[in-house]
């Protein structure tokens, strides 16, 4: 077993329970980690033998143009289709992070993260 990483995706988008933030967006932050068998890409050297990370990536960023009202539901989105998209996926991590969240204080950043094993 082995792990593909994508770490701090920048994604402007449009989350969250006030009508504020999905009217004005902000800048979001998502990391995302799969374990999959990387045995026969370490020796093929074919990506069609291993989990591709530019389709991650994509599927971050669509499923991060989708507004919701909470995080949560964004990294289930994400980690959703990683499973139907990527049959060779056997756990996802997942998380997403608000930069400079709109709450009374100085935070630099509020961060929901989800991991989850394929059903079999």
């Amino acid at each position: 077993m082995g792990k593909v990483q994508l770490e701090n995706i920048k994604a402007y988008a449009h989350h969250g329970c006030l009508k504020e933030e999905t009217n004005i967006g902000s800048d979001y932050l998502v990391n995302v980690s799969v374990t999959t068998n990387l045995t026969k890409a370490s020796f093929s050297d074919q990506l069609s033998d291993t989990v591709d990370y530019v389709h991650i990536n994509k599927i971050v960023k669509q499923e991060m143009a989708i507004p919701s009202k909470l995080l949560e539901h964004v990294a289930k989105r994400i980690i959703d289709r990683i499973f139907m998209e990527l049959p060779t996926v056997d756990k996802a991590n997942v998380s997403v992070s608000k930069i400079n969240p709109p709450i009374n204080g100085d935070v630099e950043k509020v961060t929901v993260a989800l991991k989850l094993r394929r059903k079999a």
